[in-house]
């Protein structure tokens, strides 16, 4: 595709921007008047508990079925978004933007808030813009970091479910978009079934909402992580038995790692002393949990969600680095994020947290970082 012609395709359509206005809409509206598990949040820095209406999974249930009858009553067409995957993607990043500088004004004006809520700025506008400067902004009763990482989650389905209708429409499904949509489905439900230990994830408890997250969730998580379906739709990539059972078998230890360890966590913060792996939990200074994947590694859970997003590009072939943008841009996103997770850790547990790395003294990989 030439320059003018990318450009072009990149000009947002009042189609796109009803279609994105309309998810989002609905995303927020479902989770209000679906049936959901009300969960109490972290305790706050002023002893307050934000509450979640945990619905995720039963909201993109819902939406998958109201767009198949609509489809099926000819009002839409499965493959909408696959046809507009550029506009799109395009709407999703000046929406972003604009979300993320509305929420920097906001912050500038409530400065007066108590100290434990007040924002949080650098002095750096396009710091504080990027990494946002409220820990917990609302919009009509909706807690928007908790929408925002939600949507972008439903958002990965929804288009991988596209591509996949057009895959079939154009006569390219192969066992690779095969497995990459079970790979990518399987992760998302996961993700939506537990939501409620999200309450207990570092996005939610510790970073700021500002174009990091906004952008993350809908731009990243709704389209880079995509990108292998949108590169399967042009190439057809024919998967020998033998290297997809071995694909299958990096993405079954990484889901296995990832929901182990998140599970370990959540368990170690609602019972302390609950065993893990059958015997009782080895904890630091009565605060760190040293046991189980947690005693492999500090960030343990980084490396099982790395696992996942190779096996995503890993159907792809190696024709091409395209597939491989998102995984090595994770390995970036997760350094970058275990070395801030790692100060915040020293400043807040002081000599219990020297403790633990010399009891666990690899920060992803075990006996290689």
């Amino acid at each position: 595709m030439e320059i003018g012609s990318l450009l072009y395709a990149l000009i947002p359509s009042w189609t796109s921007v009803s279609i994105y206005m309309i998810y989002l809409a609905y995303v927020a509206i479902a989770s209000f008047i679906l049936p959901a598990k009300v969960v109490p949040g972290r305790t706050l820095q002023d002893g307050t508990r934000l509450h979640y209406r945990c619905n995720g999974l039963l909201t993109l249930v819902s939406l998958i079925g109201l767009l198949g009858i609509a489809s099926n009553m000819n009002l839409i067409s499965l493959t909408l978004i696959s046809n507009r995957g550029l506009e799109m993607l395009s709407t999703s990043f000046i929406f972003s933007s604009v979300v993320a500088s509305a929420l920097y004004i906001a912050g500038c004006n409530s400065r007066s808030q108590s100290t434990s809520l007040k924002p949080q700025f650098t002095g750096n506008f396009i710091i504080d813009w990027y990494m946002g400067v409220q820990l917990n902004p609302h919009f009509l009763g909706i807690n928007l970091k908790f929408f925002f990482l939600r949507a972008g989650m439903m958002g990965w389905i929804l288009i991988n479910l596209s591509n996949l209708a057009k895959s079939v429409e154009i006569g390219s499904l192969t066992l690779s978009m095969i497995l990459y949509q079970l790979f990518c489905l399987l992760h998302v439900v996961d993700f939506l079934y537990h939501e409620e230990k999200l309450t207990f994830y570092w996005d939610i408890i510790a970073e700021r909402l500002g174009f990091m997250l906004i952008g993350g969730y809908l731009v990243w998580a709704a389209f880079i992580t995509t990108i292998q379906g949108w590169w399967l739709l042009s190439n057809k990539v024919e998967l020998s038995i033998p290297a997809a059972i071995a694909i299958c078998t990096i993405y079954l230890i990484g889901a296995i790692g990832y929901r182990g360890a998140n599970d370990q966590k959540h368990q170690f913060k609602m019972n302390p002393k609950e065993p893990i792996w059958g015997k009782p939990p080895k904890v630091i200074g009565g605060k760190l949990l040293a046991s189980g994947y947690w005693g492999l590694a500090r960030h343990y859970n980084y490396l099982a969600d790395y696992l996942l997003s190779l096996s995503f590009s890993l159907v792809c072939g190696f024709s091409s680095p395209i597939p491989y943008i998102y995984p090595v841009f994770l390995i970036v996103f997760f350094v970058s994020r275990e070395r801030r997770d790692e100060a915040r850790c020293a400043e807040k547990y002081k000599e219990i947290w020297g403790e633990y790395c010399k009891v666990v003294p690899w920060r992803i990989v075990p006996y290689l970082y």
